[in-house]
């Protein structure tokens, strides 16, 4: 297997700037060995999810993940564990540390992640904040290596708001050297420390660009990326927002001014005929439904490293 995954063992991940090149590069490579069925991780361990956010492709990409090498799942719902009542949040890491062998968070503010990695001993995921969502872009770049046979050199574009899908995809483009694009309108860039982050791990490497200009932002571009208008949390905003991120929307038009063998991305759900549209979707390009399921296969990848699973 690739040198790099070993260290992983015992870690938590926080977000992405956690992780070095080269284990990005070896998770994805053992990610990839993994969907291929030429090794079989094995860890009889047990996973608690805690998520306060609702969720889909992570939660089950997480619980079969795990499932396959061996292990067990306990979904930890607020509704169903003291932690909704009102527990402080360390007391409750320091009794889950005792119990499981890794916890995945998936929650609102990042200081939460953090309360529960510093009073765990236990291998603590980030599995979405409003700051980072770090597992996704995992996916994100096993899908491009499957479309495009590498990394480096290649350029996303991310065009919609600037939240935390788009500071983790400034992050993992950065560490593996994929040019990186995200346009968004002037009052929803991604926070400056995160562009500020990307350009120091980019280096001389790849390129980081911000941009209100979404037609420049997709010329030649080898994979288009959006992402809701609206986050969890912030329904109430969508209706305003869409005359201000129209502009932005993935359709044929801003597809056509991106490299002729471009794919598209989304991380879902998707509001289509906002953020994207039906036919681009759904369309030839559309590489979406390969990036969902390449959540399993990186996630599974991800707690075996942390895990140290047997990999036969």
């Amino acid at each position: 297997m690739s040198t790099g995954i070993e260290t992983l063992k015992g870690r938590d991940l926080l977000g992405l700037a956690d992780l070095t090149s080269l284990e990005v590069l070896s998770l994805l490579e053992l990610a990839a060995q993994i969907k291929a069925g030429k090794v079989n991780p094995h860890c009889p361990k047990v996973l608690g999810l805690l998520f306060t956010k609702a969720s889909t492709r992570t939660r089950v990409s997480f619980s079969v993940g795990m499932y396959r090498l061996g292990g067990q799942v306990i979904d930890l719902r607020p509704d169903a564990t003291q932690v909704g009542r009102g527990e402080p949040l360390e007391d409750t890491a320091r009794v889950l540390d005792r119990y499981l062998d890794v916890l995945a968070i998936r929650t609102y503010e990042q200081q939460d992640l953090i309360t529960f990695a510093q009073y765990a001993s236990i291998p603590v995921i980030n599995a979405l904040t409003d700051l980072e969502h770090p597992c996704q872009i995992f996916a994100d770049l096993l899908t491009l290596r499957e479309a495009f046979g590498q990394l480096e050199g290649l350029t996303l574009t991310y065009l919609g708001d600037g939240n935390n899908v788009a500071h983790s995809l400034l992050l993992g483009c950065a560490l593996v050297g994929v040019n990186i694009r995200v346009a968004t309108p002037k009052d929803y860039q991604p926070l400056p420390n995160f562009v500020e982050k990307a350009k120091m791990l980019a280096g001389d490497r790849s390129s980081v660009l911000i941009t209100t200009d979404p037609q420049a932002a997709v010329d030649g571009a080898h994979a288009l990326y959006t992402d809701v208008w609206a986050s969890m949390g912030q329904e109430d905003l969508a209706s305003n927002r869409i005359p201000i991120f129209q502009p932005y929307q993935v359709n044929l038009s801003l597809l056509a001014k991106a490299d002729t063998d471009a794919i598209v991305l989304h991380c879902l759900p998707a509001h289509r005929g906002e953020e994207i549209t039906t036919d681009v979707l759904e369309g030839s390009q559309s590489r979406v439904w390969d990036q969902a399921e390449n959540r399993l296969h990186t996630q599974q990848a991800l707690l075996a490293s942390v895990l140290g699973a047997k990999i036969e």
